[in-house]
């Protein structure tokens, strides 16, 4: 029971990630990008030293690496530092269910629920994947 709730506790954080790092408006990003310019150019330039970690379940790599590629793509500058962010929050808190026996026969669910909610949210940047 306690090994379910904290999956699904894992896949509502993913879905609540995922929701609230929506597109900026159009007017909202033109406003602040030329404030904004220096502090995040410096994050999207670096890659995070787990980019290539994999989590051990196909479905949850394969989202992971097309999501990704979409976000370094497609995702404008100024918003690229929280969709990173939100892929190493996934990749970390995957990983660790994957590593546990119990958890990681219901992962595979959990990944391809993910990419679903993504999918639509990031239509916004025409990511398909």
């Amino acid at each position: 029971m306690l090994v379910r709730l904290s999956l699904l506790l894992c896949a509502a954080c993913a879905f609540v990630l995922v929701g609230c790092s929506a597109a900026p408006s159009n007017q909202n990003a033109a406003t602040t990008s030329n404030a904004n310019t220096a502090a995040t150019t410096a994050p999207a330039t670096t890659a995070p030293a787990t980019t290539a970690e994999k989590i051990g379940v196909p479905e949850c790599d394969d989202f992971i690496a097309a999501y990704d590629a979409c976000v370094s793509s497609k995702v404008p500058e100024q918003v690229r530092a929280q969709y990173k962010a939100s892929i190493e929050q996934w990749r970390s808190s995957w990983k660790k269910l994957a590593d546990n026996p119990s958890t990681k026969g219901t992962l595979a669910a959990a990944c391809k629920q993910s990419a679903e909610s993504a999918r639509t949210s990031m239509k916004t940047y025409n990511c398909t994947f």
